[in-house]
């Protein structure tokens, strides 16, 4: 399942068309990091660490083993987790992110992205039938073509 742009649609479900991210008052993206670490070599870390660096991004980090990364709280689990994100970027694979239909839904997500490893056909299903966005796709690629 792929961007409007970035190729075709898998799975019976429309491309998403581009540019429907929604920028905060901030003019900061909110992106929810889903299975945040505090490992280096983890790629939820190094989106967390481009995030930081990038002035047009707000990282919000979930995690239930970890307090903190970085000088960033870390909360444990989504429904500790306020207000509309522009983006939510799994990190979960299938098993683990079975039961976050209620909490994502909740939190009305401009889009989520299933990165590699965490793709999840029956929660994208169940997410898309719902009206919200989803894609599987790397999201350290996205914010490299910023497309994130």
């Amino acid at each position: 399942w792929i961007l409007e742009g970035r190729g075709k649609s898998q799975g019976g479900l429309p491309a998403k068309t581009q540019g429907q991210g929604i920028m905060k008052q901030s003019g900061k993206k909110t992106v929810v990091i889903v299975g945040a670490s505090d490992q280096p070599d983890r790629k939820s870390y190094m989106l967390l660490q481009r995030l930081r660096n990038n002035p047009h991004y707000e990282p919000v980090l979930v995690n239930p083993r970890l307090k903190e990364i970085d000088g960033i709280p870390v909360s444990s689990s989504l429904a500790e987790v306020s207000g509309k994100p522009d983006v939510i970027s799994l990190y979960l694979n299938a098993k683990n992110s079975q039961g976050l239909e209620d909490a994502i839904e909740r939190l009305k997500p401009g889009n989520v992205i299933f990165n590699p490893g965490a793709e999840n056909p029956e929660l994208m299903g169940h997410l898309y039938s719902r009206g919200i966005q989803v894609e599987e796709a790397c999201s350290l690629v996205l914010l490299s073509q910023n497309a994130l």
